[in-house]
């Protein structure tokens, strides 16, 4: 099968979040089950500047935008086998952040994202390449699906190629004044309820809903909640009138980048069958952070974006009564200014017993998954979660609040003792969150029954095979839907 994956954002070269994480991995998954894969993302200033060795190619394109002609040249690499293009345009792209700066996003980005997406199209001609299925990764490549099905629906290049859909976070919709229509070389008939507008404005997001062949999002459960008012953020009704187009496909994880056995991040490698290493890494990492190492409690960790959405508020709400536990507390990320001046505060409550790190460091990380026993997360939503995943590998068991992602991949004994492998709650309070959390501290004292869950959980599989598997069949269904 022949597949071109666009996204806005692909890991090495270009990361934001999660998506970046998919983009590239599943690609080379693919390619493993013996399919022609390619991808395609913007030429960012950090690609032209991360020392990535790129080709420079013949091949270029003239994409109106705003009355002028503006060109798009493309280089390209192989990641893994994979052959993955840049599209470049020094105005567009050669900026220092991705979408925005800490001030906000680009004024233009309606621009800079209508250009890439036909540029898209137009480079799929001049390279000869026409794929089975494009798909398609958030707002900024949802106009693909309308060109497609608009004003190039009668040309024989295109007209065969299915689309895909893939929403990674429903809160991200690129959302633009009416007037970018004009500035986009789009029709005014598209500013109607049935095709782009939303309140008065357009969304890229909506169109891709719109005239996609099929849509997906990251995890079962979070397919379900968009559907509903209370999750949908306005588009539940635009989602439930494509419901049997819209499936759900948990995010895999690379289990060659996440393996304790051999990162040589830790300072001691482990496995289930030898957990002795992950001792070591406790008191390695309790040492390091000037953490008591004779402490007989749990070490609680959290390696977290510092954003409201991941229930940052409810774990500052319970922070006094969870330092009456028997428990130590680590915290590493970066974000919302609300929540590090709130943090650095919170840490002088607890010298010795808490460390808090605001900023981001991969290593550290990796050491803070190896190290801990319980890792929190308690996210007001989570369409997939990564953390909960890599902390399964790592032995550390999750304590996650029961939505999207996190409901498909942690199981609570309470709930499923066959299937238990972290501990779960419902309600976004400080008083769940401590309620879970006490049933954990008493199963930890039972080192046999703590053991058998940390060893269920680093057996699970939650490679990238299982879920490319998963999107083969949603290519052939939207392949399908193109020649119905």
């Amino acid at each position: 099968m022949k597949i071109l994956l666009v996204s806005p954002e692909v890991a090495p070269y270009a990361k934001t979040g999660g998506l970046a994480d998919v983009a590239g991995s599943l690609p080379q998954a693919l390619r493993r089950l013996g399919h022609d894969v390619r991808v395609m993302l913007p030429c960012f200033q950090s690609i032209q500047r991360g020392g990535f060795a790129l080709r420079k190619s013949r091949k270029s394109v003239e994409i109106p935008v705003a009355g002028q002609e503006r060109k798009g040249l493309l280089r390209q690499t192989t990641l893994e086998g994979v052959t993955v293009y840049f599209i470049e345009n020094q105005e567009f792209f050669d900026r220092e952040g991705l979408y925005g700066t800490p001030a906000g996003d680009y004024a233009d980005n309606a621009e800079r994202f209508g250009f890439f997406c036909r540029a898209v199209l137009a480079f799929l001609r001049r390279l000869d390449f026409r794929p089975d299925v494009i798909h398609l990764n958030d707002w900024q490549t949802g106009l693909i699906p309308v060109l497609l099905r608009t004003e190039l629906r009668n040309d024989p290049f295109y007209a065969s190629m299915g689309t895909l859909l893939t929403i990674h976070n429903l809160g991200y919709q690129g959302l633009f004044p009416a007037t970018v229509l004009e500035s986009l070389d789009l029709p005014p008939s598209l500013f109607t309820m049935e095709a782009l507008e939303y309140y008065g404005q357009i969304s890229f997001l909506k169109g891709g809903i719109v005239y996609a062949d099929k849509i997906n999002t990251v995890s079962p459960t979070y397919r379900d909640e968009i559907l509903t008012p209370a999750m949908g953020i306005g588009f539940d009704g635009i989602l439930r009138a494509r419901q049997q187009d819209v499936s759900g496909i948990l995010n895999g994880l690379d289990s060659k980048q996440w393996d304790p056995s051999i990162d040589t991040a830790l300072p001691t490698n482990y496995s289930a069958a030898n957990l002795q290493g992950k001792k070591s890494n406790k008191r390695a990492l309790q040492k390091s952070l000037g953490l008591d190492t004779q402490a007989k409690g749990p070490l609680v960790a959290m390696v977290t974006r510092l954003d409201t959405q991941k229930g940052l508020d409810i774990v500052e709400g319970a922070w006094q009564d969870m330092l009456q536990r028997d428990l130590q507390f680590v915290l590493l990320g970066s974000g919302e200014k609300v929540h590090t001046d709130r943090f650095a505060r919170l840490q002088k409550d607890a010298p010795g017993r808490s460390y808090i790190h605001l900023g981001f460091d991969d290593g550290l990380a990796r050491r803070i998954y190896a190290g801990s026993d319980l890792f929190l997360m308690p996210s007001l939503y989570e369409p997939c979660g990564l953390g909960q995943l890599i902390a399964l590998r790592y032995g550390s068991l999750p304590l996650v609040r029961r939505t999207g992602g996190l409901a498909d991949t942690v199981h609570d004994p309470a709930d499923d003792p066959q299937r238990a492998n972290g501990f779960v709650f419902d309600e976004p309070t400080p008083a769940a969150l401590l309620a879970a959390l006490d049933r954990a501290l008493a199963l930890y004292g039972d080192r046999r029954s703590w053991l058998r869950l940390v060893k269920r959980g680093m057996a699970q599989d939650f490679s990238w095979t299982r879920s490319a598997q998963d999107y083969l069949q949603l290519y052939h269904r939207a392949q399908e839907t193109r020649h119905g």
